[in-house]
C-alpha cells in the first residue's frame, strides 16, 4: 500500500509523525526517529514562560528551575537548525502557550531557523469560577490570529477536548487561519498519594483506549472542515494507526509507543499498517482516510445520540446475566 500522505500542505512519505516528547529534545534522537521511519518530527514544546524570561537572571517561574529553563529559546533555535540540516523530513516546532500574545513573535524566529510548520500547543485549565468559557475560546483564536500574522509556514493547533462546544471552536479556529488541528493534548490528572498525603503531577503513557475520544472527534470533523487533522494519543499497534486513518486523520502523532518500546518500534507500526492495508485491498492511504468518518449530510447530534443509545442497549443486554 502506498503510505504517502499530505499534512499542512507538506508531502509526507507516510502518516506516522513523532509528536512532541523528550525524544525530540536532541538532534541525534530526531535522526534516530527518522531512520526508524517517521515522516516528520514535532520538536519538544517551548513554553511561553521560557520565551518571556529568556535569560539566566530573569525572574523565571520556579517550575522552570532546570536545564530546560533559562536560555531555552536560543537552544531551541539551535536545535531546529541542527535537525533541519540532519534529516530529510519536515521539522515542526512546538510552542506551548495560553493567552499572552507578546511571545508569539518568537514563532518567526522558529520559521527563520528552518521549521516547516509551527504547532501551537494549548494547555489552559481556567481556575477562576467567574471566567466565561467564551473568553477562554477567544484567547485561543487570538493566539492563532497572532501566529498567522507572524508566519508564512503552516500553523497547527493542538487542543484539549474540554470546551463547551468543541465543534464550534474548531470551526472558529479554522476561520481564523489554522492550517491543522491536533486532537488531543494530554490532560494533567494529578495523582493523590494517600500514604504521604501529597499530590504529584503525573502524565502517564497512553494506551489504545485513549484513542477513542480523538478518533470520535476526527470522524465528526473530517467532512465538516477543510483542514488537516492529526490524531494523537493511544497508538500501541498498527491497528490504532489504521483506526485513526479510517476516522479521517491525515497523520497520527505518536510518542508513548516509542517511549515504551523504543524508537525502532516506528518500523513495526509502519510495516503493520502496510500489511493491514494490503490485506484489505487498499492501494493507498487516500483510499483509507475517512472511510468511517461521519458523512457531511448527517446530523452530528443525531448521529452521536443514536450511537450513545445503541451503546447503552448493547451494554444492557450484555450484562443481563449478572
Amino acid at each position: 500500500m502506498d503510505l504517502a500522505t499530505t499534512y499542512l500542505g507538506l508531502s509526507l512519505r507516510n502518516p506516522l509523525v513523532a509528536s512532541a516528547s523528550p525524544l525530540s529534545q536532541s538532534a541525534h534522537r530526531v535522526i534516530e526517529l527518522v531512520e526508524a521511519g517517521v515522516s516528520a518530527v514535532v520538536l519538544h514544546s517551548l513554553f511561553e514562560e521560557q520565551i518571556e524570561h529568556p535569560t539566566p537572571d530573569a525572574d523565571l517561574p520556579h517550575f522552570f528551575d532546570h536545564p530546560a529553563g533559562p536560555g531555552a529559546p536560543r537552544r531551541y533555535l539551535d536545535l531546529i537548525e541542527e535537525c533541519v540540516k540532519s534529516v530529510d523530513v519536515p521539522v515542526i516546532a512546538s510552542i506551548n502557550g495560553t493567552s499572552r500574545l507578546g511571545w508569539t513573535s518568537f514563532a518567526r524566529q522558529m520559521q527563520e531557523a528552518g521549521a516547516a510548520a509551527v504547532e501551537c500547543n494549548f494547555y489552559n485549565v481556567p481556575q477562576r469560577m467567574q471566567g466565561p468559557g467564551r473568553d477562554v475560546e477567544a484567547r485561543c483564536t487570538e493566539v492563532v490570529h497572532a501566529l498567522k500574522q507572524e508566519l508564512d509556514v503552516p500553523v497547527a493547533v493542538k487542543l484539549t477536548p474540554y470546551f463547551s462546544s468543541f465543534g464550534e471552536l474548531a470551526l472558529r479556529l479554522v476561520e481564523t487561519g489554522a492550517d491543522g488541528l491536533v486532537l488531543f493534548n494530554r490532560f494533567l490528572q494529578p495523582e493523590i498519594d494517600v500514604q504521604t498525603l501529597t499530590v504529584a503531577p503525573v502524565i502517564g503513557l497512553s494506551h489504545s483506549a485513549d484513542a477513542r475520544l480523538p478518533q470520535t472527534w476526527i470522524a465528526l470533523l473530517r467532512e465538516q472542515l477543510t483542514v488537516s487533522l492529526a490524531g494523537t494519543s493511544g497508538v500501541e499497534s498498527a491497528s490504532d494507526l489504521a483506526a485513526y486513518l479510517l476516522a479521517g486523520a491525515d497523520v497520527v502523532e505518536c510518542a508513548s509507543a516509542f517511549l515504551r518500546h523504543g524508537i525502532q518500534y516506528a518500523t513495526v507500526l509502519l510495516d503493520g499498517l502496510d500489511a493491514w492495508g494490503n490485506e484489505h485491498g487498499f492501494r493507498s492511504v487516500d483510499e483509507v482516510r475517512g472511510g468511517l468518518a461521519v458523512p457531511w449530510d448527517v446530523d452530528p447530534q443525531e448521529y452521536t445520540r443514536e450511537g450513545y443509545v445503541a451503546a447503552l442497549q448493547t451494554a444492557r443486554f450484555g450484562y443481563l446475566h449478572l
